[in-house]
């Protein structure tokens, strides 16, 4: 197997909503993705697919967050809680059907803050 990986970051904030509906404060975090796109062999150009094509996917997909509330996108606009596991997911979701097969999306992390990392693997 073999894998490349893209970073992009976002400004945005967000608002869990707590257990009883109540909602914590609202803040914003500078978040840092990673894009992990493997496969089992190569292209005729002997790699996973091209870095730069994977890292302009990934900036097209932050870019629609920047500076915005999450709460206030989909899905985050309805009961999905904008977690940074929940937004990792996203992320993956819309990343996937972009990526030619046999290449597949991996894993999208994302840090919320230093330290602070959460992953989604999609299966």
């Amino acid at each position: 197997m073999f894998a490349i990986e893209v970073q992009a970051t976002f400004c945005a904030t967000h608002q869990l909503r707590l257990p009883g509906g109540k909602l914590e404060p609202q803040h914003g975090h500078d978040w840092r993705v990673t894009a992990r796109v493997a496969s089992g062999q190569l292209d005729a150009l002997e790699t996973v697919m091209d870095f730069h094509m994977l890292e302009s996917m990934l900036k097209e997909i932050c870019a629609s967050w920047h500076y915005r509330h999450m709460n206030d996108i989909a899905p985050f606009d309805r009961a999905i809680n904008p977690s940074a596991e929940r937004i990792a997911q996203r992320i993956a979701e819309l990343l996937a059907p972009q990526i030619a097969p046999p290449a597949k999306v991996l894993s999208v992390s994302i840090t919320e803050a230093p330290g602070c990392v959460a992953i989604f693997m999609p299966e």
